[in-house]
């Protein structure tokens, strides 16, 4: 606009060095990118935004997130790399909101301008999560797929699928309209109402507030470390640097992850997995080398109601530590309540003074539902028929403990019973 006012400002505004500002600010584009265009820095800024210029100001937030992930992720777990998609067209994404008949918001298209989704692959680029008996992973939904998903059954209404895991049937929705008590653009995970006769009564564990919002805090979460590599998968557990403890020389530190397939806010059924990691200090003496005898959980949940938990070693299994070595293993605990912590130690005995008995604490760690919505459905009917029963006690389940990671110790045989 200024070029207009004057021949002083045109002149100005044609200096090469501040497009060459805006081009980096909101392109994140290169010296190196310009030398292969052979183009002015005006000249280029003006070409991107003739056709990214309506997602001027998410682009470089989501371009910078998609690369921080396809970096990081390239050198941990370069198989997902390629199961993601070129990016679609502006014409693609508008002839799939003629075909749904709602608007896309401008972030979700600026992000499938840069990648259109994932392959229906395993593992998913949005996360897994691994017990004995149970595994999901979600993929992040190309837009054809999506616009296939696309719901307008009551409880869902105008409800468009972002992600999708193959085994469980599971997605996250993003909501287009403001409609059955949603705000626009909310994401939320689908939770049926078990305890009520209609079956539109869908309650929802809400997961972000805006696809910007949802996907770079996820991305963040997944370089910073925030999420392990497992075998080639991101999981989602979440570590708060609180929940360390050591003991002499063995630290002790918790990782938690809700799972919202398999819990419920009508009935109240909360479901929790926890991952521990053992290590030994590798300044250790050689004689501190020990193995686990039992475990003690001491486990309160939001009323103040506690269960106390004792039985031998840990998903039937009696790990040895010893200098430098790791033990890692999962479990799973429900709560009746929207949230509780565990607490406790395990006993160790030590192989060179095979009388010699100690415990090592488990820091205290809190697990907390997520925000959820109670359908509306629910909120039409008379709440006295269907009122909410919370005096299911709370359970530490090692029957759903997942295979252990140790390194260099060899598997133990059998299983450890349900609290004995």
């Amino acid at each position: 606009s200024c070029c207009y006012v004057s021949r002083r400002l045109n002149q100005l505004s044609s200096h090469d060095p501040l497009w060459k500002r805006h081009c980096r600010k909101y392109w994140l584009l290169s010296d190196a990118e310009k030398t292969r265009r052979n183009q002015s820095w005006k000249a280029i800024f003006i070409s991107i935004y003739s056709d990214l210029g309506r997602y001027i100001q998410y682009y470089a937030t989501l371009k910078k997130a998609w690369d921080d992930l396809e970096r990081y992720l390239g050198q941990r777990c370069p198989r997902m790399i390629g199961s993601l998609k070129d990016s679609v067209q502006e014409e693609d994404l508008d002839a799939v909101e003629s075909q749904i008949g709602c608007k896309l918001p401008d972030d979700y298209r600026c992000s499938f301008r840069i990648h259109n989704g994932q392959k229906l692959v395993v593992p998913g680029l949005m996360g897994s999560m691994a017990l004995s008996n149970h595994y999901r992973s979600e993929d992040l939904l190309d837009i054809d797929t999506a616009a296939g998903g696309f719901q307008q059954r009551l409880g869902l209404k105008q409800c468009l699928p972002l992600t999708f895991c193959i085994h469980t049937g599971l997605s996250q929705y993003m909501a287009l309209e403001c409609v059955e008590g949603r705000n626009k653009y909310e994401i939320f995970y689908q939770c049926p109402d078990q305890m009520a006769r209609n079956p539109s009564a869908i309650d929802m564990f809400i997961t972000g507030t805006s696809y910007l919002e949802w996907f770079t805090s996820y991305v963040n979460n997944v370089v910073t470390g925030g999420y392990p590599i497992i075998r080639d998968q991101i999981f989602r557990y979440v570590h708060d640097k609180e929940c360390v403890a050591t003991t002499g020389d063995i630290t002790v530190s918790v990782s938690t992850s809700f799972l919202p397939e398999l819990s419920s806010v009508h009935p109240p059924h909360y479901f929790f997995t926890y991952r521990i990691r053992i290590e030994m200090s590798k300044d250790a003496l050689p004689e501190k080398a020990c193995q686990l005898d039992s475990r003690y959980w001491r486990i309160t949940n939001a009323k103040g109601d506690v269960e106390e938990v004792q039985g031998p070693g840990v998903v039937g299994e009696f790990p040895i530590i010893s200098p430098g070595r790791v033990y890692e293993y999962t479990s799973c605990t429900t709560f009746s309540t929207t949230s509780g912590y565990m607490e406790g130690y395990y006993t160790f005995h030590c192989l060179y003074y095979k009388d010699k008995f100690f415990n090592v604490i488990i820091p205290r760690f809190h697990m907390v539902c997520p925000t959820f919505k109670v359908s509306t459905a629910r909120m039409e009917t008379n709440h006295n028929e269907y009122a909410m029963d919370e005096d299911e006690d709370s359970t530490d389940t090692d029957e759903y403990e997942d295979r252990r990671r140790v390194l260099d110790i060899p598997a133990p045989s059998g299983r450890c019973p349900r609290h004995t």
